[in-house]
């Protein structure tokens, strides 16, 4: 059976894994240029953002709309057992790499769950609940687990399976 992951964001119990991961280009959601892999200049020591309340007013609207689905924190608390990569640097290229491919768990996910509410055939619905069980497996995901699931065949079944659901929708 399918364990459904927390898919709210919960900053607090993540390692500023958005500020880290990923690159922006200067324009209408960021002010600055940052390359993906390089903490944002905006990060605190503390792992909080010091211009939090005035992202806005700053020219990071997009860090305002962002949303990892909760992949940071479980990144974070799960596989990497509250560890952060600014007190352990050398956990930080295998952190953004499992922040990297969680975003597309918890993607998949959030894509299945919804599907659930079209009124699918069976042969539909059972390979939407084996597509469930690779992205949401009751086992708690390990650096291992996802290496393999990024070996498996797991995403490009879920590719092929999203667009045959469009006369359902």
């Amino acid at each position: 059976m399918a364990r459904i992951p927390d898919m709210t964001s919960d900053c607090a119990n993540c390692a500023a894994l958005c500020c880290i991961a990923l690159a922006f280009d200067a324009g209408d959601e960021f002010a600055i240029d940052k390359p993906a892999g390089l903490p944002c200049p905006n990060l605190a020591p503390d792992m909080g953002c010091s211009i939090y309340s005035r992202l806005e007013d700053e020219g990071f609207s997009g860090c305002v709309t962002y949303e990892c689905r909760g992949a940071g924190q479980r990144v974070t608390q799960e596989i990497f057992e509250g560890r952060t990569w600014r007190r352990h640097p050398d956990i930080t290229g295998p952190m953004l790499d499992a922040f990297s491919t969680m975003r597309k768990v918890h993607d998949g996910i959030e894509l299945l769950l919804t599907a659930e509410r079209l009124d699918l055939p069976d042969s539909y619905e059972e390979e939407r609940l084996a597509l469930l069980e690779l992205y949401a497996p009751e086992e708690p995901w390990t650096e291992d687990r996802l290496a393999a699931f990024t070996a498996s065949d797991a995403q490009s079944r879920f590719a092929a399976f999203l667009p045959r659901l469009r006369d359902f929708v």
